[in-house]
């Protein structure tokens, strides 16, 4: 089924994609830069898997015209570069590495608040202006102080973890409901985590009802001069009212990796009002960018589109049904539906098998929204005339079959 499909990697994804898609049998074209919307019109014909990192967005126009496309990848957290239901409308799966990076950004952030507590950017930018500045005002060790994570996933929890183990206290807000590790503490409200923490680390995703979550209300309802750190997504903060706050002295310091309108090439011109400010740490979006994070995430990604394409697996994807499936056992028939959510669906797959007399060995399925997913493994041949019936009902997106 594979043998001349194609495989598009954008934006330097690390080599170990490239490489585990081709020992896979997969011609892959690997580009260094992200590629416009007219260019990904022009381009995807014929491509058949597609990775992309953040700055590649992939539109509807962009789906309609990939009519070869089978599932893209997003070697990154983030997802909201691709429009999922206009692929999942086209049955093109989408998967991402939502715990790859993890301990990259964690580590990026416990560093951020330590050079923060320290004042080490204004420190060193003096004596890189010839200033010997020995002071100890305003700098102050972080040990004992309160942390407070405003979103406690995997990122969060692992900050939790690792800001205990170098003696800070933890609090947590989340809306969903997370156990609690260690010794950190859950509060109801993120009122209550503003009033008592030393510094706020937003760890929220990019869900289009976060945009603005943090704004004028929030920074004032801080603790003075507490510290504020961005690693989740820019368009969460209001980045005019940070800058007021951290202006008036009313924060001592803040460190951002992400922002609402980000450069889209290296060597771009970076625009934000919180250049210039003492004790701001900037950096560009590199919370996971390290060779080890890199690593991670292309080989979990390209395995993940592999999977699709040779099992039929979606297991993590982020806008099909979740179906997570054994390897296929020598000698045995796999058959992959993916169809309209309605009822009586199973009971026609099924009957067809029963009709020809395949004896099933194991199904797999699963529903989200408007589509359902079922993975069915005979101990034969699949009967041709079968699937053709299965595959032309009204009710099918695609049907895939693997002996």
């Amino acid at each position: 089924m594979k043998a001349p499909m194609k495989a598009l990697l954008t934006e330097s994804i690390h080599p170990v994609a490239m490489q585990h898609l081709e020992a896979a049998g997969y011609d892959v074209d690997l580009r260094t830069g992200s590629l416009s919307e007219d260019e990904l019109v022009h381009t995807l014909p014929g491509v058949h898997l597609l990775g992309i990192r953040s700055n590649t967005h992939v539109t509807e126009r962009v789906i309609d015209a990939a009519t070869d496309l089978v599932a893209a990848g997003c070697f990154c957290i983030g997802t909201n570069q691709i429009d999922l239901t206009a692929a999942a409308a086209r049955g093109i799966a989408v998967f991402n590495a939502p715990y790859s990076n993890t301990r990259s950004v964690v580590e990026l952030v416990i560093g951020e608040i330590i050079a923060l507590a320290r004042r080490l950017p204004e420190k060193t930018l003096r004596m890189h202006d010839g200033i010997w500045d020995k002071s100890a005002k305003g700098s102050h060790e972080i040990r004992g102080r309160t942390l407070g994570i405003v979103g406690y996933g995997n990122i969060g929890t692992q900050l939790s973890n690792m800001a205990e183990a170098i003696g800070m206290r933890v609090v947590f807000y989340d809306t969903a409901d997370r156990l609690a590790h260690g010794n950190a503490r859950r509060l109801g409200s993120l009122e209550e985590l503003l009033a008592v923490a030393d510094v706020v680390s937003l760890h929220v995703d990019g869900r289009p009802g976060n945009a603005g979550f943090f704004g004028e209300k929030e920074f004032a309802a801080m603790k003075p001069r507490a510290m504020f750190i961005n690693a989740s997504r820019g368009m969460v903060v209001d980045d005019q009212a940070l800058r007021d706050h951290l202006v008036s002295g009313h924060l001592s310091g803040a460190a951002l990796d992400v922002f609402p309108v980000e450069p889209k090439a290296q060597g771009d011109e970076f625009e934000s009002v919180l250049r210039g400010l003492d004790n701001v740490i900037l950096t560009p979006h590199v919370g996971g960018s390290t060779q080890e994070a890199q690593e991670e995430i292309g080989w979990f990604v390209s395995g993940k589109l592999d999977g699709f394409v040779t099992e039929g697996n979606t297991s993590l994807s982020v806008n099909l049904p979740d179906v997570a499936v054994p390897p296929r056992e020598p000698g045995t028939s796999r058959l992959g539906f993916l169809h309209h959510n309605v009822p009586g669906i199973l009971a026609e797959v099924n009957a067809l098998f029963a009709e020809e007399e395949c004896n099933v060995i194991g199904q797999h399925l699963a529903t989200r929204g408007s589509l359902g997913y079922v993975v069915t493994d005979a101990s034969g041949p699949l009967c041709e005339e079968a699937v053709g019936r299965l595959r032309a009902s009204e009710h099918c997106l695609w049907l895939r079959t693997w002996d």
